[in-house]
């Protein structure tokens, strides 16, 4: 469940390559059996899908790509147990099922996992996307009823939706680490993202999300100056491909949270990239970043805009990001503000936000939620 710490202490139940014969024995409630090829498909449930998704194909053989951070799909059934279809790629999940404690499902196979429900009733299942993404899409074919179950109506999509957009502090990365000295792998491994600040968030104001973030990536600067797409330049497509565009139905969020800038500025500038003092570099972010906000006004008119930062890099961040709401509210745009986030711990994988720290970063972005007359009244 979104609003609840996910335990790494809990012992992972999935059963990899078992039988056909222990996948039809009753199974204890949160069991994960990997099912053998043999075993029929079942039919599809409707899915509740939360974040940038491509589909492809028709059921029962949709298939559901997505590479963004923190997706999650949602339905419901009546029966003992429901399929899981999981495609190529490298994916960390946690199934909830009933609001019980997650299971977690670390890089599986490409197969189908049955998960076990707690009795024959009607039950809820929510499949969280923990990890990121960065190196390829992966995907999903859905959510199966097995002989037994019968598939229900899928929750209805919730009436407060918020997007956030920004970099790895929004993604979550490492913060369920337990030293900042982290290698890539451990970085995938400790990765939240719905433990992160967004998903905090939207589970304090029960909201749907999209959490369009990129770890490393910048307005106008990556990490250290790294070459690759900037979010502005990455923000118009599904994937992170730079072709799939982004055609999300029925999506009007009430509000919009960015956090960018750690990467523009927390390096200093080399030799050889194109600004040529660090008052260029804050020209361009500044210029560029109003252009992003203007660009989600026109997408979202009604939406109430926040930005935030950290106090990181001497306060330079904070300072620019503030400087660029300030003129947009110049300018005119009344719906927006700035949020400066300070006294975090920085304990997560290489410095960054840790599990409490971003408990931290949540309850500011709701205070200055909270503060906003009527924000989730429905604007498109």
């Amino acid at each position: 469940m979104v609003g609840r710490r996910f335990d790494h202490r809990l012992v992972l139940l999935a059963v990899m390559a078992a039988p056909l014969c222990a996948a039809s024995a009753p199974q204890p409630p949160g069991a994960i059996v990997q099912l053998g090829a043999d075993v029929a498909q079942g039919r599809p449930l409707a899915l509740h899908i939360g974040g940038r998704v491509v589909t492809n194909g028709t059921a029962p053989n949709m298939r559901y790509q997505r590479q963004w951070p923190g997706t999650y799909l949602e339905a419901r059934f009546r029966g003992p147990a429901v399929d899981l279809a999981v495609g190529p790629g490298d994916v960390s999940l946690r199934i909830t099922v009933d609001g019980r404690a997650p299971i977690a499902l670390v890089r599986p196979a490409v197969a189908r996992y049955r998960i076990a429900a707690p009795g024959t009733g009607d039950h809820r299942i929510r499949v969280d996307v923990v990890s990121e993404s960065q190196a390829g899409p992966t995907s999903f074919g859905g959510l199966f009823a097995p002989l037994g179950t019968t598939p229900l109506a899928p929750p209805p999509p919730r009436r407060r939706q918020i997007e956030f957009i920004g970099d790895s502090h929004t993604v979550g990365y490492g913060n369920t680490a337990t030293t900042t000295d982290c290698t890539q792998d451990q970085v995938w491994g400790t990765t939240d993202t719905p433990h992160g600040p967004a998903g905090i968030t939207a589970a304090h104001y029960d909201a749907d999300y999209q959490i369009n973030a990129i770890s490393g990536r910048g307005i106008v600067r990556n990490y250290d100056g790294f070459a690759a797409p900037t979010m502005p330049q990455a923000y118009p497509y599904a994937l992170l491909d730079g072709k799939t565009p982004e055609r999300s139905t029925g999506w009007h969020p009430q509000v919009v949270v960015f956090a960018l800038g750690t990467n523009d500025f927390s390096t200093k500038l080399k030799l050889g990239e194109r600004w040529a003092t660090r008052d260029a570099l804050h020209a361009d972010y500044e210029r560029t970043y109003a252009a992003f906000v203007r660009q989600a006004r026109q997408r979202y008119p009604g939406a109430f805009v926040l930005l935030w930062a950290t106090d990181l890099a001497n306060g330079e961040i904070a300072r620019e990001a503030s400087l660029v709401a300030a003129n947009l509210r110049q300018a005119g745009d009344r719906r927006i503000a700035f949020v400066e986030v300070d006294g975090l711990h920085f304990t997560g994988c290489h410095g960054h936000p840790d599990l409490a720290d971003d408990r931290t970063i949540a309850a500011t972005l709701e205070r200055v939620i909270d503060a906003q007359p009527r924000v989730w009244d429905r604007h498109k």
